[in-house]
């Protein structure tokens, strides 16, 4: 299917969140929203994302030549930069509003986006927070993950540590084999339900804070597991000092290397709502 920029449908209207979404995710760090692309929107805007992915995709090794982040999927990053399809989709103000909405503010900004292409045969995702990469002085941030066709738990289904948000940065880890063991042996010793879906429909998304523990199986199935993610950050939050070197590359790669304890307003966080 060969979708232009004009024939792309627009996706600026708003979608009203359930009180029960909204109180999950305040209490849990997560929660699942149904239906927030309909059918004819995820057909037109899939191939935007998977072309764009296919191209911009710099991983050329064999699987089994990788580390396990490097088994764990393909990320591609900021493809709304080199697209202007895809922009129209990580720019989308349905999108912005609900994570808004969630996070119980106005306005927020782009932190940045990225597809997260499991490929069939990939590895698990460690156990991590998203947020030990990210020089930011709020907790009001949330991630959208959205696959782009149907998924089950075989494909490499999130899985989240539930109420796990609130503690903040836990450990001084990467994603890795290190990470998966000392997560591992926190979320089980404080007692954090697990939770995940058994399926998840392409253009259902689910909505996680910065800090929730999260991970994913492996794709033992035959197929890509294609997900594309949103990061937003509420408007009016600051660069904060590094807490390690990943937080230091992320403020030059993703802040534009603007001043520690200004605003987040770089030309590569623009406001979306």
């Amino acid at each position: 299917m060969n979708t232009k920029i004009s024939d792309l449908l627009t996706l600026d209207d708003f979608k009203k969140l359930s009180d029960e979404s909204i109180q999950e995710f305040h209490k849990k760090g997560h929660t699942l929203v149904q239906n927030v692309l309909s059918g004819d929107e995820i057909e037109a805007y899939r191939p935007v994302i998977v072309g764009a992915a296919d191209r911009y995709n710099t991983e050329k090794r064999k699987l089994e030549d990788r580390d396990t982040y490097g088994k764990a999927f393909l990320q591609i990053m900021n493809l709304w930069q080199v697209d202007a399809d895809v922009k129209k989709f990580v720019f989308a103000k349905r999108m912005a509003k609900i994570a808004a909405d969630l996070m119980g503010v106005k306005n927020v900004r782009l932190y940045h986006d990225q597809a997260l292409f499991k490929e069939a045969g990939g590895g698990p995702t460690p156990w991590h927070q998203d947020q030990y990469y990210w020089p930011i002085d709020t907790n009001n941030t949330v991630t959208m993950w959205m696959p782009l066709i149907d998924i089950d738990v075989d494909m490499g289904m999130l899985t989240f540590a539930s109420n796990s948000y609130t503690t903040g940065a836990v450990f001084n880890h990467e994603i890795s084999d290190e990470s998966e063991s000392a997560f591992d042996d926190y979320v089980q010793k404080k007692g954090f339900p697990i939770s995940r879906a058994e399926t998840m429909k392409a253009g259902d998304a689910t909505w996680h804070r910065g800090f929730t523990i999260h991970n994913a199986p492996g794709n033992n199935s035959d197929k890509m597991r294609e997900v594309m993610t949103v990061i937003y950050i509420a408007d009016g939050a600051r660069i904060a000092p590094y807490k390690n070197e990943w937080q230091k590359s992320d403020h030059h790669k993703w802040l534009m290397g603007k001043p520690i304890g200004g605003l987040i307003d770089s030309e590569l966080n623009p406001k979306l709502l």
